[in-house]
């Protein structure tokens, strides 16, 4: 075996692992409820397989979190290649930020009873906070915000989206606050 190949067994298990983890995340988003059962049966593994990568529902349920987590934050730097500073805030905040929160209220439910048995991941915010701070530094170097713009005021203000109802026009809701906290912020 050549140096940096990985054994199949080792590739069929994060693939089982990612499987897991996708409709862990699809089920909680519309449920909350988390059933080891039917996501065995909708990843295509047998249950034993769900519970040797996750032992409890607060593994899974904090798997999930982390996943999504990294996925809002792992878009940054594309997007900051391929748009603006001030596009690439916009974009994170309406396309990436405010669809994660519309779409996984079911995983806040299960985060809060998660929660009372596991500590939540601080790292996980704090690289939400990072990818925060990414974007508005770009825009402060490209002079598009004011240089005293905070990472934790903006976060306040973005908190708003947690507000959103999914049945409502939450997309016109959110362009509206990214609205409100970009003229709040912007270079004069």
């Amino acid at each position: 075996m050549s140096t940096g190949s990985v054994s199949p067994r080792r590739a069929d298990t994060r693939r089982n692992h990612e499987r897991i983890l996708a409709v862990a995340a699809q089920t909680l988003a519309c449920s909350g409820e988390v059933s080891f059962n039917a996501i065995a049966k909708q990843a295509e593994v047998g249950v034993g397989t769900v519970y040797r990568h996750f032992p409890t529902a607060a593994d899974l349920i904090l798997a999930v979190y982390e996943r999504e987590v990294c996925q809002l934050v792992e878009v940054v730097p594309a997007l900051l290649e391929q748009r603006s500073p001030e596009q690439a805030f916009r974009v994170w905040a309406r396309e990436h930020l405010a669809h994660y929160l519309i779409t996984k209220r079911g995983l806040a439910t299960a985060l809060r009873a998660a929660s009372s048995s596991a500590q939540l991941p601080a790292h996980a915010y704090k690289s939400l906070v990072d990818a925060l701070g990414t974007l508005l530094n770009a825009n402060i170097a490209a002079g598009t915000i004011r240089s005293d713009t905070s990472v934790d005021t903006v976060m306040r203000a973005m908190a708003g989206l947690l507000l959103l109802r999914p049945d409502e026009d939450w997309k016109a809701a959110t362009e509206n606050l990214v609205d409100f906290v970009w003229r709040g912020m912007r270079a004069d």
